[in-house]
């Protein structure tokens, strides 16, 4: 495993394991030994993710594991509306995590400057300082998913001690970006990264074509190699989140770290020509965190998304496939949407889901498909309801 020193002059392993799709407890408990063997020794969640933080905490526990790593996990900023709010949120996930101490904690998924204002004006500061003091808290930061405007205006403004950004080859403009990527280490602020494979679309996801390209490379790497090594080779990178979930994935991530070494000039030129490959075929840039759910018309809006992306990326009727198992059989259809907005308002990707929700309904529920969407639904309820 290879490693870059933090601002404090820690070393972390440049593969950290996002902690927010677990699956079972077993195959989650001998995913985070291995990769502890293997050398990961950062591990990241947050309050909001789904049985994440009890999960994690119940497995260093229970295999004496705490003191060999970093623990990395998040105030929900926008659940907090007094000072007390802070105690309360961070007093539950030191119990869930088993641990009386963090050793990285973020201000949760920062859109604008305005939030932090609002936490100054709690009272944020004085909070922070006071969990520093006692050790409950070691380095404090801040996930970002605003515009660069405003991450700049952020970097100014606090003495942090890291920051993370959605960051990969698919747009390296986007949000923060590169720019503010750069920007932050010069300050001196380590930059961890998140999305590094655009949740899972440059691993598994990516276009035939996409594939070809990088396998002319090497055809033995496998698509998600290339996105991490891409990362790796900026220096200004400290560390790359991956959302493992299995010990295969894994094992492969692992291996992409420990063998990685810096990109030619002939490999990144590869990267331009798969960037445009898969901006022609992918239309929603959706990565899967589910931050939009649940929608309060039951549509399965991710669901929704991927398979139109994959109706393009792949085949019309692979996506329609994917569709109707997901979504059309299980959920209301997407012509349900009233235009609420609550998606949008909580969207880290900014994706204007209330007009890609109208485009799936053309793409993927012309009428005919419709009408046979809506008999095998109502056949469906008739089958399963209980007499």
């Amino acid at each position: 495993m290879k490693y870059r020193k933090d601002k404090h002059g820690n070393h972390l392993s440049v593969l950290g394991l996002g902690c927010m799709r677990f699956k079972d407890f077993a195959e989650t408990e001998r995913m985070i030994l291995r990769a502890i063997d293997a050398g990961v020794n950062f591990f990241d969640t947050a309050f909001v993710y789904p049985n994440s933080e009890e999960t994690l905490g119940e497995i260093l526990s229970k295999n004496d594991k705490r003191g060999d790593i970093y623990i990395s996990t998040k105030l929900p900023i926008g659940m907090c509306n007094s000072y007390d709010d802070f105690d309360r949120f961070f007093n539950e996930q030191l119990e869930r995590l088993q641990t009386d101490y963090i050793d990285y904690y973020f201000m949760h998924n920062i859109t604008s400057f305005s939030q932090w204002e609002k936490l100054v004006d709690l009272g944020i500061k004085k909070w922070i300082d006071e969990k520093r003091t006692v050790g409950k808290i070691k380095q404090v930061g801040f996930s970002f998913h605003g515009i660069y405007s405003d991450f700049l205006k952020l970097i100014d403004i606090y003495d942090w001690e890291f920051c993370m950004i959605q960051y990969n080859y698919y747009d390296p403009h986007y949000q923060a970006g590169e720019a503010g990527l750069k920007a932050a280490a010069a300050k001196g602020i380590p930059v961890f990264i998140m999305e590094p494979l655009l949740g899972g679309r440059l691993a598994t996801g990516l276009p035939k074509a996409g594939v070809e390209a990088f396998s002319k490379l090497d055809p033995t790497k496998h698509p998600a190699e290339w996105a991490f090594w891409w990362l790796w080779n900026q220096e200004e990178i400290t560390m790359t989140l991956s959302g493992m979930n299995t010990v295969e994935m894994l094992e492969q991530n692992v291996r992409s770290a420990t063998e990685f070494r810096p990109l030619t000039n002939t490999e990144l030129a590869v990267y331009d020509e798969v960037r445009g490959i898969f901006r022609k075929s992918y239309k929603f840039p959706c990565t899967g965190c589910n931050y939009c759910l649940p929608c309060p018309q039951n549509i399965n809006i991710p669901a929704c998304l991927s398979a139109y992306n994959t109706s393009f990326a792949q085949k019309y009727y692979t996506g329609m496939a994917m569709y109707a198992t997901t979504t059309a059989m299980l959920t209301k259809s997407v012509r349900n949407c009233n235009g609420c907005g609550k998606c949008e308002k909580v969207c880290p990707q900014n994706i204007e889901i209330r007009k890609a929700l109208k485009k799936v309904a053309r793409r993927m529920e012309p009428a005919p498909v419709r009408l046979g969407f809506k008999i095998t639904r109502k056949m469906m309820r008739r089958f399963f309801v209980r007499k």
